[in-house]
């Protein structure tokens, strides 16, 4: 790294500290990562798009990171930038009996940190998610939802505040795609296996990072005038210990809710923030 890069890294941390609203937020992610709906409710005095500029502001100068799960997005604590900067500007000016203390602290505290930061609370596992829902419509008219209508009634976005479109195409090899402003976009998965309008399958991550492997199936059964619509939802790989409860109440609102009364009475949820 060139030298004016490393005063302009210390200049966007420096800039991101110099607000108490930013760093009262640091202080409450040091206790552990919160969602930004949880973030919002420490501050009553502040609007929740002032709240969500700070939260960039952190995110720019790499003091917190972000993972997405549904619709819930969790900010945790990044202390790499702060740790540079005691040991750019405090450390260094230690008395010695001082500095081989310190210097044994941060020694164990950067071993810890090294762990969390090898797997971020992930842990090698596996989740199945299986739920049937019920529906008062005819079976191609709840694939039509599914498919060619997803951008009605899908109400979680990765988007974050900006407006999006979600698009998903029924055929093999086809996306599950979020676009946002001009360039921008997120695949939650691709098609892997289609039998109109009776199965659909796909892998994406639906929300999760790194190294996962999760696919899910969608089997519509027709019962008289109501479709059963079976979902079938597996994941594997260095998974959050949370994940299969977020995913496990994600798809009971998408689809026993969302899905259901868009197709049942034509309601569209509000598109998630």
């Amino acid at each position: 790294m060139k030298i004016n890069e490393k005063f302009d890294e210390l200049s966007i941390t420096f800039k991101a500290l110099g607000h108490p609203i930013r760093r009262q937020i640091l202080d409450f992610l040091n206790n552990g990562p919160l969602s930004t709906g949880d973030l919002d409710e420490k501050f009553p005095d502040v609007t929740r798009y002032t709240v969500m500029k700070h939260l960039d502001m952190l995110e720019s100068a790499n003091l917190i990171t972000i993972r997405r799960v549904g619709r819930v997005r969790l900010n945790y604590l990044n202390a790499v930038p702060l740790r540079k900067i005691y040991n750019r500007w405090v450390n260094k000016y230690e008395n010695q009996d001082a500095s081989l203390m310190l210097g044994l602290k941060e020694q164990i505290e950067q071993t810890k940190e090294r762990d969390v930061e090898l797997d971020n609370g992930l842990k090698q596992d596996t989740f199945q998610i299986e739920q049937e829902i019920t529906i008062e419509a005819p079976r191609g008219q709840v694939y039509k939802a599914l498919t060619e209508d997803i951008d009605q009634w899908w109400a979680y976005r990765l988007s974050g505040i900006a407006k999006s479109t979600l698009t998903l195409e029924p055929k093999v090899g086809g996306r599950f795609l979020e676009t946002w402003n001009k360039d921008e976009g997120a695949l939650w998965g691709s098609v892997t296996y289609v039998k109109a309008p009776e199965e659909i399958r796909l892998n994406g991550l639906l929300g999760m990072r790194g190294a996962v492997n999760s696919a899910y199936t969608f089997l519509l059964e027709e019962k008289g005038d109501q479709t059963i619509l079976k979902l079938s939802h597996h994941a594997s790989g260095l998974l959050d210990p949370q994940w299969k409860e977020m995913h496990e109440g994600g798809w009971q609102e998408l689809l026993g809710k969302f899905l259901k009364e868009y197709v049942e009475s034509g309601k569209r949820p509000e598109q998630a923030e």
